[in-house]
């Protein structure tokens, strides 16, 4: 790519996050207009389905009858979960699961 056509795609890129930020906020400003139940069901159950796809992806080629057995995913996975509840906080429990897995592969699981 050309610098041109980097300069554009990040435009491009930047327009477009910027419009799917502040659409809802412009279709649903006002306050006579209630916010559809369908919308608002979206906002509840996406954030569960979004995660719950990313644990399906991470764990899709973990082999259990090779090399570490899945263990440090599923240590991982138990310090996220338990992170989660003790906290109450998804950062830092996405963050201490990461951590966890990195340092357990790097060092442990060699």
């Amino acid at each position: 790519m050309t610098v041109t056509q980097q300069i554009i795609t990040i435009a491009i890129t930047a327009i477009a996050t910027i419009i799917t930020r502040f659409l809802p906020f412009a279709i649903f400003q006002s306050k006579k207009r209630q916010t559809p139940k369908f919308i608002e069901y979206l906002g509840k159950a996406l954030p569960a389905a979004v995660f719950a796809m990313l644990v399906v992806y991470c764990l899709k080629s973990v082999d259990i009858l090779t090399g570490s057995h899945g263990l440090p995913e599923l240590i991982a996975i138990i310090v996220v979960v338990l992170l989660h509840l003790w906290k109450k906080q998804m950062l830092l429990s996405i963050a201490g699961g990461t951590i966890c897995y990195m340092l357990l592969v790097q060092f442990v699981f060699k």
